[in-house]
């Protein structure tokens, strides 16, 4: 058993001094089998631990169903990472930011109405509640106090940039004490004093997030820690990419280092990110500002180790700039990665969305619209199908509370393209019709916002209604579409050209390597190898080619099926040997 405090000037384990230098690896936003080499690159760099969130959303995807397995399974993550010597920091709020879905809040809370999020409002504590009934006795063994490796853990996240409410707080901090939470609690926010204040909490000590200006921002952090140790928990060492937003975002090397030495002589620090991942599936986040942007499935982040944990000149710049504080161990990596290109691939099946819906969807009719949440999906898609049996013309179309982006057809015929805000104003459709003529609405949730007062209008699909011409229109067929059964696809059912299609593509594989899918001449859509969502594409950029880790490949024959919307499609995809992160 072990020790973990906070007193005087510093950290101390088991009794001396300690001075926490961590880096960032989500355990869900990289596949198991490269686990342990993340982990060892992290040591080698000269980290002494490792820093996760706990992402509420990936272990309780549906209300009451949990799952600690496969990229889940927080325990065995915390477990390798004590067996190849490194300590661990959780941060198990039921928020955590991240550029992750909802800021890892799971989507059936907003099923719920009236839910209010981060604050005291019952309904939503209950259901924290009820999960940390679960989460709570897999973490409590892993604390150092009961000879694991967790040292400290986080209660909520960047709260003084959310709200004030510290009784939340204070109440989220005595959940985790009656779960048995006994190592040092602990807070993140942003380094101003509005920041600070917001969730200042007797019993949870302070920490900052920033990327740069550290010395101002510890001057302001030491008004909060009564002589206390320093500490950044999330040095921001890269940025996060949006689809559409120009070039792969690095951050300044010079600047990130200058800083760097400034947290190394006067505190401790966390970098965010060391890994970065990917946000396989639908998990990217978004941030709303003046428009949406959502995240591109890469989160590179520009992190000292890539997307696909190679070791870059950041690293070995901050490797050797740690040496000068710290020794550096020498640790051997016990994983072997390659890049391998497996060529181009042809298309060998393909099969139309509209063919297809009644094999991979069953509908749902409802007078009026509902969302993907009230109808118990998550992500994905959803096809609002109806026939405009009262109106003789067509001439403009409005959706109310519609999220995120749409694709409109009258009788086949594409309408209308749609996103973020155009899909609240009317817009006029010249097209003639017949009356009688089916409409048909294909909505796609882009990713939830993750920061700011937005979390709380992320219902996706079309909550409110559609106006046809001058009324709203009833009667409806929801198609859901989360995409988690294309097995059941059948190719004889036929394809229409420039429509959504499902297009099939198979390679051999001898020896399995990482690898990337590069997309050129497909529209938009998402990509799945063996029925894993390997997540979004998009030609608009930045990022032209997703990543494939060699534990999702098989030997012998393998299988990719690409989900394109557009009713763009080229004949081939390529899986080459470096990625494309613009």
């Amino acid at each position: 058993m072990g020790n973990f405090e906070i007193r005087e000037k510093s950290f101390y384990l088991d009794g001396e001094p300690f001075q926490v230098i961590s880096g960032a690896i989500h355990y869900f936003r990289v596949v198991p089998g490269y686990w342990r080499d993340r982990l060892e690159k992290l040591k080698a760099m000269g980290c002494n631990t490792v820093e996760t969130y706990v992402a509420w959303n990936v272990h309780e995807p549906k209300k009451g169903q949990f799952v600690f397995s496969g990229m889940a399974d927080v325990a065995a993550f915390v477990k390798l990472a004590q067996e190849v010597g490194l300590y661990v920091i959780v941060r198990p709020s039921p928020y955590i930011c991240a550029e992750w879905d909802f800021g890892g809040l799971p989507a059936w809370l907003l099923n719920e109405d009236g839910m209010r999020l981060r604050v005291s409002y019952a309904p939503f504590l209950q259901h924290v509640r009820e999960y940390y009934d679960v989460l709570l006795p897999i973490l409590k063994p892993l604390q150092i106090t009961q000879g694991g490796p967790v040292i400290m853990m986080q209660v909520e996240n960047e709260y003084g940039s959310y709200s004030n409410d510290r009784e939340y707080v204070k109440t989220l901090a005595a959940l985790m004490r009656d779960g048995g939470v006994d190592v040092p609690l602990v807070s993140s926010d942003g380094g101003g004093e509005e920041y600070l204040e917001g969730s200042r909490t007797a019993g949870i000590y302070p920490t900052i997030n920033c990327g740069s200006h550290v010395t101002e921002q510890f001057q302001v952090l030491e008004q909060y820690t009564d002589g206390g140790p320093l500490m950044c928990m999330e040095f921001w060492d890269g940025w996060f990419d949006y689809w559409g937003s120009g070039e792969h975002k690095t951050g300044d090397l010079e600047v990130s280092a200058q800083n760097l030495e400034v947290l190394l002589k006067k505190g401790n620090l966390s970098f965010y990110m060391f890994h970065g991942g990917t946000n396989f599936g639908f998990m990217n986040g978004a941030n709303y500002y003046d428009c949406l942007t959502p995240d591109v499935t890469s989160y590179d982040y520009g992190a000292p180790l890539s997307e696909d944990g190679q070791i870059t000149e950041k690293y070995l710049r901050y490797q050797e700039m740690i040496g000068r504080y710290a020794p550096i161990p020498q640790v051997p990596f016990t994983t072997k990665i390659e890049r391998r290109s497996y060529g181009e691939l042809a298309v060998k099946r393909r099969v139309g969305l509209f063919e297809a819906l009644s094999d991979i969807s069953e509908p749902v009719a409802c007078v009026y619209t509902k969302t993907m949440e009230q109808l118990g999906q998550n992500y994905g898609y959803i096809l609002y199908h109806t026939v405009l049996d009262t109106e003789p013309e067509l001439k403009s179309l409005r959706l109310w509370g519609a999220n995120d982006r749409a694709l409109v057809w009258l009788d086949g015929e594409k309408v209308l393209t749609l996103y973020d805000r155009e899909l609240n104003d009317a817009h006029e459709v010249n097209t003639t019709m017949n009356k009688g003529a089916s409409l048909d609405i294909l909505m796609e949730n882009m990713g939830r916002v993750n920061y700011g007062p937005y979390l709380e209008r992320q219902r996706k699909g079309i909550e409110q209604g559609v106006q046809v011409n001058f009324h709203m229109h009833s009667g409806w067929t929801h198609y859901c579409l989360p995409l988690d059964n294309l097995e059941k696809l059948d190719y004889a059912k036929g394809y229409t050209e420039g429509q959504p299609a499902f297009y099939e593509f198979t390679f051999t594989v001898d020896e399995a390597g990482d690898t990337f899918l590069d997309f050129a001449g497909f529209g938009k859509g998402c990509a799945f190898v063996n029925g894993f969502n390997l997540g979004r594409f998009w030609e608009i950029g930045p990022q032209k080619r997703l990543y494939i880790p060699a534990p999702l490949l098989k030997a012998g024959e393998n299988q990719i099926i690409l989900f394109e919307t557009e009713g763009k499609a080229a004949d081939t995809i390529t899986l080459a040997d470096e990625p494309g992160l613009g």
